[in-house]
């Protein structure tokens, strides 16, 4: 039950590619990735889970093997695009394990369902507003000011050599991170439109913030069981995003590892172990 099959769904005509593995009754596991990755992330978590988790990880709109969407990008398509993609797959009540990017995705999708979040795992995935560190001020000040300038000031973080420093950033042993995932990542950056898609996604990144109050909100009102593993040398995501949350879910559960934003590079084993002990109760 563990073998993984590489499928692809019509989601109002956008093709999203995902990964599915494990049996088919068990309880359901959505993984959603960040930037500038795709479901190839969870590669290595995939086979710990499978033998009792059914797991789903698509490629959010735009990245990894899914089309890029024809007409602009925002954080809330990607969510509706996969929230529609939840109901075409079956998944009517799964935990969502989220990252990076999939966490305003995910959160998202808690907040218009909540009854379909059987749990939360957040790895690296903020909704607070101590979690952003002062990595984020060049795109802080794109949001301010959307000059071309600005815009073209982030193409930075699209290079080749900024991938690479942000999966080794804040690991103790840099040897320890596979060069298949950066490498898989800066060949999809270079797919046509790609460049501008993520920029544009940059400066929506800010409606984001403006919906941490909201996240919050449903934090409180809905106490889903929450457990953070959180990468606690990340340049971007703070530790404090992650005990944060412990602030509206008093029960939440936090756990951090020696290593940076990418955690599941270098601790697949220990996040898979917690999960299962985790989603078991």
């Amino acid at each position: 039950m563990t073998a993984v099959t590489y499928k692809t769904a019509d989601v109002d005509g956008l093709r999203v590619f995902y990964r599915e593995a494990g049996p088919r009754g068990g309880p359901k596991l959505l993984l959603l990735h960040g930037f500038p990755t795709a479901g190839h992330m969870f590669r290595d978590l995939i086979p710990l889970l499978a033998d009792r988790f059914h797991l789903i990880a698509p490629d959010l709109p735009g990245f990894g093997n899914s089309d890029l969407p024809e007409n602009g990008h925002s954080f809330q398509k990607i969510a509706e695009t996969i929230d529609r993609f939840t109901e075409i797959v079956g998944f009517d009540r799964y935990a969502v394990y989220v990252f990076d990017y999939g966490a305003p995705t995910g959160f998202r999708l808690a907040v218009t369902h909540p009854e379909r979040i059987t749990a939360i795992i957040s790895q690296n995935g903020n909704a607070y507003e101590e979690g952003l560190s002062e990595g984020w001020s060049p795109i802080r000040a794109y949001w301010e000011d959307a000059s071309p300038s600005n815009r073209e000031a982030l193409r930075a973080f699209l290079a080749p050599e900024t991938t690479l420093w942000q999966y080794t950033q804040g690991v103790p042993d840099p040897s320890a991170v596979s060069p298949d995932g950066y490498s898989l990542d800066n060949y999809y950056l270079t797919r046509s439109g790609a460049h501008e898609m993520q920029l544009d996604l940059f400066g929506d990144y800010k409606n984001n913030v403006r919906l941490y109050p909201i996240f919050q909100a449903y934090f409180r009102a809905h106490t889903p069981p929450l457990l953070a593993v959180w990468g606690k040398n990340d340049p971007f995501f703070l530790p404090a995003g992650a005990e944060a949350f412990k602030r509206d879910i008093p029960r939440a559960v936090v756990r951090f590892y020696d290593t940076g934003h990418f955690a599941l590079e270098t601790h697949a084993a220990e996040i898979a172990a917690e999960i299962s002990a985790f989603l078991a109760k």
